[in-house]
């Protein structure tokens, strides 16, 4: 691997050391959550904004969660849709970084043998695509990618993390070769095969975390998204991004922002103006007027972590309520999707509640 003065670069050397670092915090994190008093947490002041961090209802709810998933894996480990094996690698992908973003990771734990079945079977996947474009659409693909990335270095098994590695350096090539020369991504892994906000969110996003994990992307990649979203798709006097094109759509709105903040835009007029649309749509949290409740709130959260504590402090306890409140008494999450069943939502409101933990790095500012 070269390392070029046009590729952006994390060292995998500062990236593997900066997570063995991480999981001995969570370790010792858990001794402390196993030794203290069962009290609600209080808020944390930080710059005079009072950070709130996880209620004792937001905690059962987020357990409730992580059993609901532990009892619906499939036997071969996978997660996938109520209509049958749809979708799983999208599931299982969405499975795992949920566990994740709570502080479980495969071979550890009390979870750890189910998670260590859930990576085995992306692995298992990922053997047997000749490609290694992995799932059906570059949705799947890039929420692999995501969960590949937090994978690597996070597991006990070494040859595992070897197979990790090859796995992502793999997949974010194909990301890289199917970006549309406008900038953006579609549906199908190729470069022809045309652009739309929500799924360029998704992808992109996915690359930002390989490059936390220390992947190269280049520079060009990161030029051309921004040209993408800055000139096509965001709408100026709506104040946020359209699906093809310009216009406002509150998914679209939601990913293209924190896609534009992964970029390195947190502070660009535009950025801030899609931020303020989103906190003044009352559409968003409704779950009659948006339809793609979790997936929009997933980046809504994340969007408002990256745009400082003040508008966290804000953001998240609304959110956080309405979850609680939504949550069957199966653990999981009513499906509010026009369409299919798709097997995001328990997992997207597990990561959006656990938001305060912030473990992994792509969820942190």
């Amino acid at each position: 691997m070269k390392i070029s003065n046009q590729c952006s670069v994390f060292s995998v050397q500062y990236s593997m050391k900066k997570r063995a670092l991480m999981i001995a915090i969570i370790l010792v994190s858990l001794m402390f959550s196993l030794t203290a008093e069962n009290k609600p947490r209080a808020t944390v002041k930080k710059n005079d904004v009072e950070a709130p961090e996880l209620t004792e209802k937001a905690e059962k709810a987020i357990d409730r969660g992580l059993k609901y998933l532990i009892a619906s894996q499939n036997p071969d480990g996978s997660w996938s849709s109520a209509e049958g094996s749809g979708y799983a690698i999208a599931g299982t992908s969405l499975g795992l970084m949920a566990f994740m973003a709570e502080g479980h990771f495969p071979g550890f734990g009390k979870y750890g043998k189910q998670l260590d079945r859930a990576k085995k079977y992306l692995l298992k996947r990922t053997k047997d695509s000749p490609t290694g474009a992995m799932g059906v659409k570059m949705y799947e693909i890039g929420l692999y990618t995501i969960a590949m990335s937090e994978l690597w270095g996070m597991t006990s098994d070494p040859d595992d993390n070897k197979e990790i590695q090859k796995a992502l350096e793999r997949v974010v090539q194909i990301i890289l070769r199917s970006q549309n020369p406008l900038g953006g991504w579609r549906y199908a892994p190729r470069p022809d095969a045309g652009q739309d906000t929500s799924v360029t969110a998704t992808v992109f996003v996915s690359l930002a975390s390989a490059r936390e994990a220390g992947i190269l992307i280049p520079d060009g990649t990161i030029k051309r998204l921004t040209s993408y979203l800055r000139d096509q798709a965001f709408d100026e006097q709506k104040g946020g991004f359209g699906y093809q094109g310009k216009g406002y759509t509150i998914a679209c709105t939601a990913g293209g922002t924190y896609a534009a903040q992964l970029a390195g835009h947190r502070d660009t007029e535009w950025v801030q103006a899609a931020l303020n649309t989103l906190e003044n749509d009352p559409k968003i949290f409704s779950t009659k007027d948006n339809g793609y409740f979790y997936y929009s709130h997933y980046y809504a959260m994340q969007a408002m972590v990256q745009a400082g504590e003040e508008r966290y402090a804000k953001w998240y306890p609304k959110i956080r309520d309405m979850l609680i409140n939504l949550q069957q008494a199966n653990g999981s999450w009513k499906n509010m999707a026009k369409k299919k069943d798709y097997p995001h939502k328990t997992a997207m409101a597990i990561i959006i509640l656990g938001t305060p933990n912030r473990y992994i790095p792509i969820y942190q500012r």
